[in-house]
């Protein structure tokens, strides 16, 4: 078997390879970026990439898209620090084979390799847990926002903070304050800065 770990931070990419070696045998190639991350997948041809999504530039979302139109049959893993439900909705509907958060227990993601290795697809068990009670809703969660939301979304993602959105919007501050509620709670998010995240992938796409 071979694997491919697309992560932008060192330690983890030696502590994935440990671990990794552990539980498989395998060989085990390392890249810090999209563009070499792209490069590898084409020069070494792996099973599995194991990819994070904040990475320095375009970002994972867009080395999953890239590597699936270079190959339609690529099995990738999405190893993120987001825990939120609405990552995992995006990146398996973007082609990913399995979603494992960086703070679900080791056998999640050797449990994820393997099913996917066998030709499944996986999601941590607490995401899954939360995504089957989440508002997230089945096609593009963004869809599940309001013209008014969308607008402030990408005021967001534009960095305007809530006092200029509430001023360029001639709304109350209060008001864009419950909206900007609402949407994380929609979107499945916890906190305003992973909002922001979302808003700005969203001006990218």
């Amino acid at each position: 078997m071979k694997l491919l770990i697309v992560d932008d931070h060192g330690v983890v990419r030696e502590g994935l390879r440990r671990l990794l070696s552990l539980h498989f045998c395998a060989e085990i190639f390392e890249c810090a970026d999209v563009d070499s991350g792209i490069a590898a997948f084409k020069r070494e041809q792996p099973d599995i990439v194991i990819l994070d999504l904040n990475l320095e530039g375009t970002g994972g979302l867009e080395m999953l898209r890239r590597t699936l139109a270079t190959d339609g049959a690529a099995r990738i893993i999405i190893f993120s620090m987001h825990h939120e439900p609405v990552y995992a909705v995006r990146a398996m509907r973007a082609g990913a084979r399995a979603y494992v958060s960086k703070s679900a227990p080791v056998d999640e993601l050797i449990a994820a390799i393997e099913k996917v290795a066998a030709g499944g697809d996986y999601i941590d068990h607490e995401l899954a847990s939360r995504i089957s009670v989440s508002p997230v809703i089945v096609d593009d969660p963004l869809k599940s926002l309001s013209i008014r939301e969308v607008e402030i979304l990408r005021l967001l993602g534009q960095g305007k903070s809530m006092t200029v959105i509430s001023e360029s919007l001639g709304i109350a501050y209060k008001t864009v304050a419950n909206i900007i509620t609402q949407m994380k709670i929609k979107m499945g998010v916890d906190r305003t800065a992973d909002l922001i995240r979302l808003a700005v992938e969203t001006l990218k796409s």
